[in-house]
């Protein structure tokens, strides 16, 4: 798919989009406005760590999102939004992430909706964007909670065969990964509330503050889901080890019960006299054996 930098405008307020950044994006970038280059270098370098930087006319802020990865087997990783905002514009640039694409594009073809998030200045419109796509993480956890609980009933679906181990291991894992994407951006939004971006803006603390909190509230079920995953995973290796004496018990029992039959076999193969070489004598030597050997189980509670 080709590169993309589109912009929409509304009064003196400028939101351009990129969806996909090369080096000919950055030096456009670089031609029409006075960024620092380290920021514009960031903006081509994957895996920078989430930060504010401040400057007299411009912030340049970095952060990371969750975001669903792979075909046929989905896991959770880290997609990175870079962000320039000014007093008259906002640069969102980011690895095609269609939450972001379809408000621009939204804000494009209505213009009631781009008036309504544009009209109050470039923070509002930082805040509107940002709100959108951590109320979208959401999603996710609830895509969690929902292998969660069908983890839940395997492991505790005493007829089931099936070890659950790696889809409990995996979940752990998309667990683990939500949580490190998603607590540092706490920070870097607590910063925001104390920002006034452009003479338009109103007070942002209380909205950016309710990012903060719904941040938080994401961070704190993944802390929950985190002790969940663990008592699965305890509860299955306990269930696996119960499975595992069950059998060792029964072939035990086999073993220890051929063990005399084996033994009468044995004698009566070998070429000496004993007092009967009868067939059906000897089978019922073997069978008085062996219910001696079961009502001894039976009593001692082993069967």
């Amino acid at each position: 798919m080709k590169k993309r930098l589109s912009k929409v405008s509304f009064n003196d307020l400028k939101w351009i989009n990129i969806d996909s950044v090369d080096l000919d994006t950055i030096k456009k970038l670089e031609k029409n406005y006075n960024f620092h280059h380290l920021d514009l270098e960031d903006c081509l370098e994957e895996n920078q760590r989430s930060k504010i930087d401040k400057y007299p006319d411009y912030n340049f802020i970095i952060l990371h999102l969750p975001k669903f990865k792979g075909r046929n087997q989905k896991y959770i990783a880290s997609t990175e939004l870079n962000i320039f905002i000014s007093e008259n514009a906002l640069i969102t640039i980011h690895d095609k992430n269609s939450f972001i694409d379809k408000i621009f594009e939204d804000s494009k073809k209505d213009k009631g909706f781009r008036e309504e998030i544009m009209c109050n200045g470039a923070g509002y419109l930082l805040y509107y964007i940002l709100n959108d796509l951590f109320e979208r993480c959401f999603s996710y956890v609830d895509d969690i909670t929902r292998t969660l609980n069908h983890l839940e009933k395997e492991v505790f679906n005493v007829s089931s065969d099936r070890n659950m181990l790696k889809d409990i291991l995996r979940i752990n894992k998309d667990i683990i990964n939500f949580r490190r994407i998603i607590f540092p951006q706490r920070a870097v939004l607590a910063q925001l509330e104390h920002i006034r971006f452009s003479k338009e803006d109103e007070d942002l603390e209380i909205y950016f503050d309710n990012i903060v909190d719904k941040i938080e509230k994401i961070h704190s079920t993944l802390e929950s889901f985190k002790e969940l995953v663990g008592s699965l995973h305890q509860t299955n290796e306990t269930m696996i080890v119960q499975k595992t004496n069950n059998v060792i018990k029964v072939l035990t029992i086999f073993s220890v019960v051929m063990l005399p039959l084996t033994l009468i076999t044995g004698m009566y193969g070998m070429n000496v006299d004993l007092p009967t070489n009868n067939f059906m004598d000897i089978l019922i030597i073997m069978g008085i054996v062996l219910s001696l050997m079961l009502i001894f189980f039976k009593k001692k509670d082993w069967l």
